[in-house]
């Protein structure tokens, strides 16, 4: 492959921060020493998109990034500061919200005929007895009736185009539903042109007719009418007053605006029936999101154009693809995509559980790398204290303290209340499964339902990957599906153990009819977003035992990772994927890295961090109302102030809002209890504003946050050095204290970053790390590692190897070490606070040579040396055979 990147630096654009913003730090972070820039989706996002997942045209760039020129510039300046290009891409799903989405447009105005209709994963005949081939539209505030009699649903009219509107929505009018409109309003102007436009319009292919001659013929004589009705309204007053006469009886009769709107592709309906009615697949749980047929090789090339011209021009290097367990084939896709652009840098972002793999058949290099942060975020965890922080917490808060029910009752929660409408359909195609078979067509829709929801919600895994059409089926998917169908019998005996020996012999294809694979890849497609929104959104908000493990890709219940973990994760890493992402932050993690590796100190100190809560809980509760905020809120409350601190009144306010709703406990983003918010909003008031819990809190912030510094610049020099492809994300190459999003997506101050980074070159190490208020010392980490990597790259390549250095002596707990290729070394310590404790005895045996570290220059000899002396001055050491930044021929 050319042009493979060895680092990243994430950039997040939106209309604050455009593109031609990025192409304005291109110069700092090459200087910084990454090789690659590697942006947020940037094609033409719905208006006011602040992150670009939200996809409405991809034959262009976003006009509110700055556009063509803007990505030219962009590009431009990259070339010339010797960077090259990583993007982050969208293939699961579209916005379909207004006009902006052309596509999703057509299919609304013309139905199951739209050049489009294939295009997005809609069930047309979900609501065939009902509605017949209308998509379900949940954006009303009140039921419909209501709606419509309060006259918040109007007709309008601009030139020869209608449209429906509902405050800021708007939606087209099916051509053939204005004939009785336009022949009502010719009779009463008596214009023959406008009764033989009516006519016309009575004589269009219907909405169902979908082979391609009636699609070609309806799409040419509507857009022909349209604009012959046009003319005529312009050139005739009186033709035109009728008209607008006759829209403004529609909008004032609930009768007729009704029997408009009966004649729609589409169904206007209450917001709140999603839940349980929706048609078509989204992204998770967004109604505005959804997702599109990317298996289909028409729309493949139609959504892939752009980009693919981008990685042959040689724009583009690389790509992140986004979500691609949401795809109904992944490897398929992969295949395509590495089909088109054999040389490019691919990575999956895809979450793996303790154990899992990504796909060996993929064509890919690996994942964006939540996997790595997991193992190596766990290293900095006292896993000795797991009891001690268990035992608390069920004290503090008497919450369950089973991270795997409380799952469980997360996944049954989002499944009923979030995700129905995908249960349903799902359950419709498996009970037309079941009357496919003699033996099994008595089950009841309730029985078949309860089954499916149990096997979902046993998946330890986002998802398998059997490909139905090809009739593949791994050892490994065997075994999942094996695993869940028995233990979904196991907790659910009163279903008969029948119909589960049947779903697990239709999941491992033993089954050949079409509707049989068709239940097994749309299953597939739903597992992932039940355990998305059961442990990322869910879960994570109320298991708060020890909430820096409440991470994306992460277990809770996991408390800590041995170092030998770590060197054997590392160790596959280097033979296996060696190209993949290394993360530590990103723009969906719940916590900075540095907030995390600051909460991992509390892991060394149980007691003193019991005591803590025990005192301050105590003063707070005048600042409580009725017993409210709950226990669990308020010990994630503390454990988020000594994380983040210091942080503002809004900014908190801010995060314990989103935390309250997607816990969906008392409160939630569809059923928001304002008694409980008020309490809550009123409680981080007061304690915030209180001087005396704050004496407290900036204490304990006090003890953690220099040993969470040390914990900071270990897991960078690891993530700097482990095999696989670094990335910075956006502003973290200093102390960065951002929470879940929006906040980590905040402006950076990239002025000051640029500055310190010139300074560095006039600072010695030890007035380097002096500065470590500033941040200053990470920054030189990143810096002098990446210089390290460029000069290198036999130590970092795909070839290198990765060799585990075993500590020896007292303390040896507290070091971790290896080498990289034959000639350079990484030492970092672990578990600060108790290394203070328990003295600095480690000692580290150096592979033979002269070694030399170049963050503070120090020389050693290739024999065994205390690990105080390997480190010096700095936190943490790098060392490299020979002189520093001469190749040892």
């Amino acid at each position: 492959m050319a042009n493979l990147p060895y680092a990243t630096y994430r950039i997040q654009l939106s209309p604050d921060f455009d593109l031609d913003a990025a192409a304005g730090i291109a110069s700092y972070i090459a200087q910084l020493g990454v090789s690659h820039a590697y942006a947020s989706p940037y094609l033409q996002a719905a208006p006011g998109s602040t992150h670009g997942y939200d996809v409405v045209d991809h034959a262009r760039v976003n006009a509110e990034l700055g556009g063509e020129k803007a990505h030219e510039w962009f590009c431009r300046s990259l070339v010339e500061n010797n960077l090259g290009q990583v993007l982050d891409i969208v293939p699961n799903h579209m916005a379909i919200s207004g006009p902006d989405n052309a596509w999703w447009w057509d299919v609304l105005e013309n139905g199951p005929s739209s050049r489009y209709a294939a295009y997005f994963d809609v069930d047309w005949s979900q609501h065939n007895s009902v509605d017949g081939n209308r998509i379900l539209l949940p954006i009303l505030g009140d039921h419909y009736g209501r709606a419509l009699e309060a006259g918040e649903i109007r007709l309008e009219r601009s030139a020869g185009s209608f449209l429906i509107r509902y405050y800021e929505h708007v939606f087209p009018v099916a051509p053939r539903s204005l004939v009785d409109v336009l022949s009502r309003a010719s009779k009463d102007c008596d214009s023959a042109d406008l009764g033989f436009i009516s006519s016309a319009l009575d004589y269009l292919p219907l909405p169902t007719a979908t082979d391609r001659p009636s699609t070609q013929r309806r799409h040419r004589d509507k857009e022909v009418i349209r604009a012959q009705l046009a003319r005529l309204l312009d050139e005739q007053p009186p033709v035109r007053r009728a008209v607008d006469e006759e829209l403004r009886r529609i909008n004032e009769d609930p009768e007729l605006m009704d029997a408009l709107l009966s004649d729609q592709n589409y169904r206007l309906a209450l917001w709140r029936i999603a839940r349980s009615d929706l048609g078509y697949r989204r992204f998770f749980d967004i109604n505005n999101l959804v997702a599109l047929r990317v298996e289909d090789d028409e729309v493949f090339r139609d959504t892939h154009r752009l980009i693919l011209g981008w990685l042959a021009d040689g724009t583009l290097q690389g790509l992140r693809v986004d979500h691609p367990d949401g795809l109904r084939d992944p490897e398929q896709y992969f295949r395509r995509l590495r089909d088109h652009s054999p040389e490019a840098w691919i990575v999956a972002e895809k979450i793996l559980h303790r154990g899992e793999r990504v796909p060996s058949s993929w064509p890919v290099e690996g994942t964006t790398g939540y996997d790595f942060m997991t193992v190596t975020d766990g290293l900095f965890v006292d896993a000795e204290h797991e009891g001690a922080f268990t035992d608390f917490y069920q004290y503090f808060t008497a919450e369950p303290t089973d991270y795997e029910e409380v799952l469980r009752t997360k996944k049954y929660q989002v499944m009923d209340d979030l995700l129905g409408s995908d249960v349903n359909r799902l359950t419709e195609l498996a009970m037309q499964v079941c009357r496919e078979h003699r033996r099994y067509r008595d089950y009841g829709r309730d029985e078949v339902g309860n089954a499916l929801t149990e096997i979902i919600a046993s998946y330890p895994v986002y998802r398998t990957y059997v490909r139905a059409g090809l009739g593949e089926v791994t050892e490994a998917d065997r075994e999942i599906i094996e695993k869940v169908t028995a233990s979904a019998h196991e907790r659910r005996p009163e279903i008969d153990g029948e119909l589960f020996s049947f779903l697990k012999s239709v999941l491992l294809l033993e089954y050949p009819g079409d509707a049989e694979r068709e239940l097994v890849m749309r299953l597939q497609q739903l597992t992932g977003p039940v355990m998305a929104k059961g442990a990322e959104d869910s879960a994570f908000y109320t298991y708060n035992r020890f909430s820096m493990l409440n991470e994306v890709g992460a277990d809770p219940g996991v408390f800590g990772t041995d170092p030998a973990e770590l060197h054997a994760e590392l160790a596959y890493r280097a033979e296996h994927v060696p190209r993949a992402m290394l993360s530590s932050s990103t723009h969906d993690t719940k916590r900075a890295e540095d907030v995390r590796m600051r909460l991992a100190v509390l892991s060394e100190i149980p007691a003193e961090w019991e005591q803590f809560v025990h005192t301050v809980s105590v003063h707070n509760e005048q600042h409580r109302t009725e017993g409210l905020p709950d226990r669990n809120m308020e010990y994630l409350i503390y454990q988020t102030l000594v994380g983040a601190w210091p942080i503002s009144v809004e900014r908190m306010l801010t995060y314990v809002e989103k935390s309250a709703r997607e816990a969906k406990t008392y409160t939630s983003w569809t059923s928001q209890d304002e008694t409980y918010e008020t309490a809550l909003r009123e409680f981080v008031r007061g304690i915030m504003d209180d001087e005396e819990f704050l004496r407290h809190l900036e204490g304990v912030v006090e003890r953690v946050k220099r040993p969470g510094w040390v914990n900071s610049l270990a897991m960078t020099l690891i993530k700097l050095t482990a095999p696989g492809v670094p990335d910075i994300y956006q502003g973290s190459e200093l102390w960065n204290l951002s929470l879940v999003d929006p906040d980590n997506r905040r402006p950076v101050d990239f002025s000051h970053r640029e500055r310190l980074l010139r300074e560095l070159s006039e600072l010695s190490p030890e007035e380097i790390i002096q500065r470590i208020d500033d941040g200053l010392p990470k920054m030189w980490i990143i810096h002098e590692a990446l210089g390290l990597r460029n000069r290198y790259p036999e130590a970092f390549g795909p070839d290198a190897s990765y060799t585990p250095l075993e500590p020896v002596g007292e303390g040896a707990a507290h070091c971790f070490a290896f080498m990289r290729g034959e000639k350079v070394v990484t030492v970092v310590p672990r578990l600060p606070l108790r290394r203070e404790e328990h003295g600095s005895a480690c000692r580290l045996k150096l592979p033979k040579g002269n070694w030399q570290n170049v963050l503070t220059g120090s020389r050693f000899k290739g024999v065994e040396q205390r690990l105080d002396t390997v480190l010096g001055a700095a936190p943490v050491a790098l060392l490299v055979r020979g002189p520093a930044g001469v190749r040892n021929e």
